[in-house]
């Protein structure tokens, strides 16, 4: 039997059950009050899936997501600004209006200051990464702090995982935080060896039915943090996985990563504990009394850092702003390295205006990434960013991870959220701000080295028209990306 052979009352039912579900599941999603295109996007979309479409949007669709800031960690992390203000106080007073805006912003939208650090290093690429973190760890006498997205139970993360038995065996404490659905792959058996040495492991946003009233799918902590004594802290793109080393794998990923020293550790501490606190929803044991060696005195350094962080308990959207705020604050180069590039209307003015007022304007992509769509999506601004001046390259070699933006001679970014909107957005992120020419000129250096092994994106390319149209149909997608 089809609808039309059902008799009159039960069309009426059916249309009117269709028509409430419609509107209470329209309803739902106009009230959570996201962008209007991904909001229209979510409604659409739903309309034509006869009521799985609740449980499709109720599993995977927005959340109000609240995480609780420490005052007190806070406060004893921000004990610190006076002496590095003060220690910054002539570079400050020299720096650009502009870029005393940006920290300011920063500090606004997620309440993390400029601190200092005694040293800031680029690492390039995961060899070099791994061999600088398991360096730190093997150094840290009080405690180990990891937070990542990806821990895989291969070479390296089992090189990993035993040094850090290894540290919990000599009385370090060791917490290591892993996102659920980042790294699925680590199960019980590689864990129990962990557990049994006493380290702490817990996961972020367990994705099983029956962990909440509502399991959280898309926001993930993308942050890859390790803070060693309270002392050295690292970040960036490299996750804990042999598709990042080259030393195990010709094809690794192409990433960078920072290490840094000085009180701008504090607030990567930080965001590990408030990560780790909502997380285990416990709070550590007698906070107070272990503030000393989570937090020890460190001098102040000449180096201007801010860490920034973002998420979805965040609707200020911290790492967005920032960056396109710095592009549109540029005078003289804005050069952007971002595996995944799906730019919303915001970025894509700064990036375009940037290269119509004469600015030196770069985007680096990789010309085959790990999804295909977004490779599409990203493809199908290309024309348009070329019409306004803007430089594109296409990394050839491998697939190109890195996740960093220098702007003119005084301030470079570095970390882990991608130029598109699932981590401006939807995941939780991190970035180091480094103001001054420490980390912006190894950067600017990585940058035109790693053009040698791009080619350059004409515009007005021949495509055939099965690939512009999945390029154009890719994008359609890009708010829900």
């Amino acid at each position: 039997m089809n609808f039309l052979e059902l008799s009159h009352e039960w069309k009426t039912g059916l249309s009117l059950a269709w028509s409430g579900y419609i509107a209470v599941l329209s309803v739902w999603i106009v009230m959570q009050k996201r962008a209007p295109v991904s909001t229209l996007g979510w409604i659409l979309s739903l309309a034509f899936i006869p009521f799985g479409g609740f449980l499709i949007y109720y599993f995977l669709g927005p959340q109000r997501l609240r995480k609780q800031r420490l005052r007190r960690l806070r406060s004893r992390a921000g004990a610190h600004s006076a002496a590095d203000l003060a220690r910054l106080g002539q570079a400050a007073e020299r720096a650009p209006p502009a870029l005393r805006q940006i920290a300011g912003l920063g500090m606004a939208a997620c309440g993390l200051p400029v601190s200092s650090a005694t040293s800031v290093e680029l690492l390039s690429g995961g060899a070099r990464t791994f061999e600088a973190i398991f360096e730190a760890i093997a150094a840290a006498r009080n405690h180990v702090h990891l937070e990542y997205y990806i821990f895989e139970p291969d070479h390296v993360g089992t090189g990993l995982r035993d040094l850090l038995i290894q540290k919990a065996k000599e009385g370090v404490v060791v917490r290591l935080l892993l996102d659920a659905l980042g790294s699925k792959r680590v199960g019980r058996k590689f864990m129990a060896p962990m557990h049994a040495a006493g380290i702490h492991v817990a996961l972020f946003h367990d994705t099983r039915i029956g962990r909440r009233l509502r399991p959280v799918t898309n926001y993930r902590t993308h942050r890859k943090i390790v803070v060693c004594d309270g002392r050295v802290g690292f970040t960036g793109g490299v996750n804990i996985t042999d598709e990042e080393d080259k030393r195990t794998r010709p094809d690794a990923y192409h990433d960078v990563h920072v290490r840094i020293e000085g009180t701008a550790v504090r607030w990567l501490q930080t965001t590990f504990i408030e990560d780790w606190t909502y997380a285990t929803g416990e709070q550590l044991r007698h906070l107070d009394e272990a503030l000393g060696r989570l937090m020890p005195h460190v001098e102040s350094g000449d180096i201007p850092v801010q860490i920034v962080t973002s998420g979805p308990d965040n609707p200020l959207e911290p790492i967005h702003r920032m960056h396109v705020s710095a592009i549109n604050s540029s005078t003289r180069r804005a050069w952007l390295t971002t595996p995944y590039f799906v730019p919303g209307e915001p970025a894509m003015m700064a990036l375009t205006s940037a290269a119509l007022r004469g600015v030196d304007v770069r985007l680096l992509v990789p010309r085959r990434s790990d999804s295909v769509i977004v490779s599409a999506a990203a493809r199908s601004y290309f024309d348009e960013l070329i019409a306004a001046g803007v430089k594109v390259w296409e990394y050839k070699e491998r697939m190109l991870h890195s996740k960093t933006l220098v702007v003119d001679d005084n301030c470079a970014m570095l970390g882990t959220a991608n130029f598109d909107n699932r981590s401006f957005r939807l995941n939780y992120e991190v970035m180091a701000v480094v103001y001054g020419p420490t980390l912006l000129e190894p950067l600017a250096a990585q940058f035109e080295t790693d053009l040698q092994s791009a080619s350059p994106v004409r515009g007005m390319r021949r495509q055939s028209f099965w690939k512009r149209l999945g390029d154009a149909t890719a994008r359609l997608f890009s708010p829900l990306l």
